[in-house]
């Protein structure tokens, strides 16, 4: 079972572990890859408890490929990697958009390019996350910035991922992977947990025949009903169908499903924005930075608040543009020479200032560091 309701101490691996597991995930396959590699431990030791399958795959690409099948068969389905092996799941996270699987997948990031710092932190994963597949797609990543964030988030990522039937990714980084906190591990009776929506009958079933909300229903492999999986552009039946129209209708779909339910999908949090002239955009393991910071700068008068991203993707752009008619300067603080910046800078259009405040060298920001930033902005 899932752990009893109660304080728990534990690291932000072990909470993403434990999240899933009171989502209802009952699979994992992994390869172990630091900073992650406690994650899938941790796994390994509760699924078999649970009634759950742990799988130790050859490399992260059977890893992505076990949770897909494992996915089809009906089961909620994880894994976790680090940028390398990050880099090798892309090519099936595009497969999984295509065929509509909803997987998990947990980043935990650290410092790179290439093999970089293993055991360092790092955030350049951002853009990956989004773009890291080829072809027009979408995804959701969201970034827990706390312990229990880590355990809250990875049971929303389960929720999003079964309801828009879609791969969601967990940006976490080393530093919080490897933090231990107190987590409250709620009663299950007050946590919404979502399953995939299941078709209403056999007869006539089309596996990609969307409803109004332009998701299709999704019943397990094995139940009776009439499937064919491919990564080819594919009609409603789910037959390959090389045809323009056929492309057109399909990709719109994929994408639109997210995005026209992205404002029920993205999740911020602030601090001191009711009257802030500059906001401080952060995620991750910056935030608790950028909080002290800015109640050093309020200590001094300056007007500094946060917007902290719980979700990246879809990107709230509304939500800073809407910002940007208050706040004179945005300072985006990220362990990267810059990533998010690009679409702070694209969503303000010129209304703002933006700033980017980056961090290399495996350590994350400092309050002193945001704080000279916020002092020059003012």
């Amino acid at each position: 079972m899932s752990l009893s309701p109660g304080i728990y101490f534990m690291s932000g691996n072990s909470a993403v572990a434990e999240g899933a597991i009171f989502a209802g995930c009952r699979f994992f396959a992994g390869y172990p890859i630091t900073p992650s590699s406690e994650l899938a431990e941790r796994m390994a030791a509760r699924l078999p408890r649970v009634g759950g399958i742990f799988i130790q795959m050859e490399d992260e690409i059977g890893s992505i490929m076990a949770i897909i099948g494992a996915s089809w068969g009906g089961l909620k389905a994880m894994t976790a990697t680090s940028g390398p092996g990050f880099s090798l799941m892309q090519e099936s996270i595009g497969f999984a958009a295509i065929t509509e699987t909803p997987i998990v997948i947990c980043d935990v990031q650290r410092a790179g390019p290439s093999t970089g710092m293993p055991t360092y932190v790092g955030q350049g994963d951002v853009m990956q996350a989004k773009w890291g597949s080829h072809g027009p797609y979408e995804i959701i990543a969201v970034s827990p910035s706390s312990v229990q964030e880590c355990f809250d988030l990875t049971i929303r990522a389960f929720n999003l991922a079964e309801k828009y039937r879609v791969p969601v990714i967990i940006l976490m980084d080393e530093r919080l992977s490897h933090l231990y906190e107190k987590v409250r591990v709620p009663r299950k009776e007050d946590v919404i947990i979502v399953n995939r929506k299941l078709p209403k009958s056999k007869k006539n079933f089309l596996p990609y025949l969307a409803d109004a909300d332009l998701i299709p229903p999704m019943p397990p492999i094995g139940e009776g009903y009439h499937f064919h999986v491919t990564g080819l552009t594919h009609d409603e039946r789910g037959y390959p169908k090389i045809d323009p129209e056929v492309q057109d209708r399909l990709v719109r779909r994929l994408c639109d499903k997210i995005r026209y339910h992205a404002d029920e999908i993205i999740d911020i949090q602030t601090y001191m924005m009711d009257n802030a002239k500059i906001a401080v955009v952060a995620f991750g393991s910056v935030v608790r930075p950028a909080i002290k910071a800015i109640k050093l700068a309020r200590s001094k008068g300056i007007k500094a608040g946060l917007i902290n991203l719980r979700t990246i993707w879809p990107f709230p752009e509304k939500i800073i543009r809407e910002y940007a008619e208050k706040v004179h300067t945005f300072i985006v603080a990220e362990i990267n020479y810059g990533q998010i910046v690009h679409k702070v800078r694209e969503s303000v259009n010129g209304k703002a200032k933006v700033v980017l405040l980056p961090k290399m060298g495996g350590a994350i920001h400092t309050p002193e560091e945001i704080l000279n930033e916020i002092m020059e902005a003012r």
